[in-house]
Parts: structure tokens; C-alpha cells; sequence
């Protein structure tokens, strides 16, 4: 999650093309099961994308688990290049029996009729939190579990907090409050805060003031209330309190942030391992986003786990779904690699057991999804090439080329 949450969304267009020559619901199925082409029998095949040897290793020792107490076998393959090999099975007529599934690349697959609409029909379905069914829901309809969730949170060195006379009651909840102390924290080896220059942070600053990209089938960028947000944050650039990690010789914010050259910045709950890998001796804590006038919110990043169209093997695929997502095995998957759990009540105890991470659980009360119709990533890939002129820019001209855009883009995709 170092790189941009947009990187892989970049790949949605290719992606359509990919799915465009498959054929959902049995249609041109040469295969002699008929259906999606997944494997019967009492054995699954689940395909994975992994951050490291933590997950894959407690997906493997999961798998066991599930195995022993079924005796339904199932095989976890470790993506290389997850997307790719997922369009890859779709057009081949052989897909996994499950899959991870990106949030931004929900609706493209939901759209396009490749997904089974399972969820609603878990035994543990209304266990989920509220704000992930919505995500993971297609035409008001449930469609695939969320296996964890991210959200963003301020994360503060609390080195340079005590350096510069701040103190727990400083801690900021205003937008006011975060220029202050932004300010107060900036001298000539730091500044006070950074992010990425792309619409995975920004935009969440334009939701703080009111704002949001699309209601229902009509894009709404260049509102007054988003144009207050890139306002904001111009503010903050031009007091010298905002700098982005690249003119901090940084790849990302948590790269500025372990070095020491930005005191504040904008990330999810990944850069704790980020911290813990590249910067051991960096001391700090993650706190929730200060609200603006519009009030609190936040992106939330999840993945839900995807079963194909027509699945002959859903009843063992929900069977390993409602195994995984039961609060112990999603407490063992956050206590293996850091994710936080999808359920309210894995999510409540996680927040006891990792207190470090509660304000990134307390944020999916009001955690809104970042934008990701079919495509809307070419639009919000130009959006962020704009960005890079934010400190100079007319916020309602890089809005009005937004708001054509991704128009264009919703037009095509509600057909």
C-alpha cells in the first residue's frame, strides 16, 4: 500500500477489454461443466494477492484449518500480478473459486455480470460492517464478503509534537486546528505536514468540506463545497505547512514521514509495518482526520472475497468465506499481517487489542468509498496529472475538467 491506491485502478480500462471477450452466465462456455468453468468436486482453488510471507503463510495455515474441520481441500495460489491473473482466468473459462476482489475493481465485474451475488445469503451476513456491505454492494444488492478494510488517519511524530511545545490537548479535530499546528510543527528541517498529490488523499479533503464526485447518476465535481477543499489545502501550500513527498525527495508519505522530513502526514494503517521494517526508531501515533466544515471522512480501501458467476462449488466456497470471517480467524489474520477485521464485532475487539489502531477502525463510521466506477480511472488518473499543479491552479478549472470527465465516463458505464 506504499504506492498509490490509484495504481491499480489504472489498470481497470485494459482490464474491461479482458472481460469484454468473456462470457458470463454459460454463455459460449465450451467447457463440459458448463457454468464459469470452476472445478466441482469437494476441493477449491483461491487466488490471493499477498503483501508478504505473513499473509500468504496464514491463508496457507487457514486453508489447513478449514480443511481438517470440512475435509474440503483447498488449494491458496499466491498471485504474482493479481488482476492480470484474474482477467486471465475470467478469459480463459476458469476461474478461481474465490478470488480477492479490490474495491476498485468491484463494480467493473459486478457491471459486467461476472460476479455471484453471494453475500446476502452468509450465515454471518449482517455481521459485516455497514459502511463495507454498501461498498461491496451492486444494484442494492450484497455481493461478496469484505475480507478486511483500511481507512486514513493523521499520523504524528510525536518526537517533533513534544519538540515544539504541542501537547495531547493540541491533538487536532478542526481544520483550523490542523493548519495550526501544521504551521507550528514546520521549521527548516521538517514541515508539518504531507501526502500524496493524488485524489486518494486529496479528494478526501474536498469530502471534509461538503463535497463528493458523484449522486447517483450525476457527477458532481465542480461543486462549490470541493472547490473549498483544494482552497484549503492551496492554504496550507502557500504557508509552507503542506509539501508533497516528492519535493521532499520521498517516495510516498511514509517514506518523509520516517525520515523525519515531514511531521504529520496523511496514510492507512500499512505504514505501521512500513514504520516497523524502514524506520524502527520512528516514534509515533495515528489519530483520526480532523473534520472540516462539511464534517469527519475518510476513504476506506477493502477487499471482498469475489466468487464467480454460476459457481458449482458455491456451497464450499461460502462454507470457506463464513470460516474466514469469523471474528477468532479474522483476530488471527490482524495479529499475522495487520489487517483490520470487516466484521463489527472482530473490529470492535480489534480496536481493544491494537489500541494504536482505533482511530482507523473508529473511522469507517463515516468512511466513504473513494469513486471507482467502470471507468472512472481514466478521469481520475488525468485528475491526478492535474494535481500536480495544485499550488498554482484555479481549483474550479481542474474541477470542470473532473467533472467532464468523469460524466463522460459514468455515461458509458450506466449504459
Amino acid at each position: 500500500m506504499k504506492a498509490s491506491q490509484w495504481t491499480v485502478l489504472g489498470l481497470t480500462g485494459a482490464l474491461a477489454v479482458t472481460l469484454a471477450a468473456c462470457a458470463p452466465n454459460g454463455e459460449g462456455n465450451g467447457g463440459e461443466n458448463g457454468g464459469n468453468g470452476a472445478s466441482g468436486g469437494d476441493s477449491l482453488s483461491v487466488l490471493i494477492a499477498s503483501s508478504g510471507p505473513a499473509e500468504a503463510g496464514y491463508y496457507q495455515e487457514a486453508a489447513a484449518r478449514f480443511t481438517e474441520a470440512t475435509g474440503t481441500e483447498v488449494e491458496i495460489v499466491v498471485a504474482n500480478d493479481l488482476i492480470q491473473q484474474l482477467g486471465q482466468g475470467f478469459a480463459g473459462n476458469n476461474p478461481p473459486d474465490l478470488f480477492y476482489l479490490p474495491w476498485d475493481q468491484f463494480e467493473t465485474y459486478a457491471s459486467q455480470g461476472f460476479l455471484e451475488p453471494y453475500a446476502g445469503d452468509l450465515a454471518n451476513a449482517g455481521d459485516f460492517l455497514p459502511a463495507l456491505v454498501e461498498q461491496f454492494s451492486y444494484n442494492d444488492e450484497f455481493y461478496c464478503a469484505p475480507k478486511d478494510f483500511s481507512t486514513l488517519g493523521l499520523q504524528i511524530n510525536t518526537e517533533a509534537w513534544e519538540a515544539a511545545g504541542l501537547t495531547d490537548g493540541d491533538v487536532p479535530t478542526t481544520w483550523d486546528e490542523l493548519a495550526t499546528v501544521a504551521e507550528a510543527l514546520t521549521d527548516g528541517d521538517q514541515v508539518g505536514l504531507s501526502m500524496g498529490r493524488e485524489y486518494a488523499r486529496v479528494g478526501v479533503f474536498m469530502n471534509q468540506a461538503g463535497g463528493q464526485l458523484v449522486d447517483g447518476d450525476t457527477v458532481t465535481a465542480d461543486t462549490a463545497e470541493n472547490a473549498a477543499g483544494l482552497e484549503y489545502l492551496q492554504g496550507l501550500i502557500a504557508d509552507g505547512s503542506l509539501v508533497f513527498p516528492p519535493d521532499l525527495e520521498a517516495g510516498w508519505g511514509g517514506e518523509a514521514f520516517g525520515l523525519g522530513r515531514a511531521a504529520m502526514v496523511v496514510e492507512g494503517p500499512w505504514i505501521n509495518g512500513a514504520m516497523a521494517n524502514d524506520f524502527p526508531d520512528r516514534e509515533f501515533i495515528s489519530v483520526e482526520l480532523p473534520a472540516g466544515p462539511g464534517g469527519p471522512s475518510t476513504y476506506s480501501f477493502a477487499t471482498c472475497w469475489g466468487m464467480p458467476i454460476d459457481s458449482n462449488t458455491r456451497d464450499s466456497a461460502t462454507a470457506f468465506v463464513e470460516f474466514v470471517t469469523t471474528p477468532e480467524e479474522q483476530l488471527l489474520a490482524a495479529e499475522a499481517f495487520g489487517v483490520i477485521p470487516s466484521t463489527t464485532a472482530g473490529a470492535d475487539t480489534y480496536a481493544s487489542q491494537f489500541p494504536e489502531n482505533a482511530a482507523f477502525v473508529a473511522g469507517v463510521d463515516y468512511a466513504v468509498s473513494p469513486v471507482a466506477f467502470a471507468g472512472a480511472a481514466a478521469a481520475v488518473s488525468e485528475f491526478n496529472t492535474e494535481l500536480e499543479n495544485i499550488a498554482n491552479a484555479d481549483p474550479s478549472a481542474l474541477l470542470a475538467g473532473l467533472q467532464t470527465n468523469l460524466q463522460s465516463a459514468l455515461d458509458s458505464a450506466r449504459g
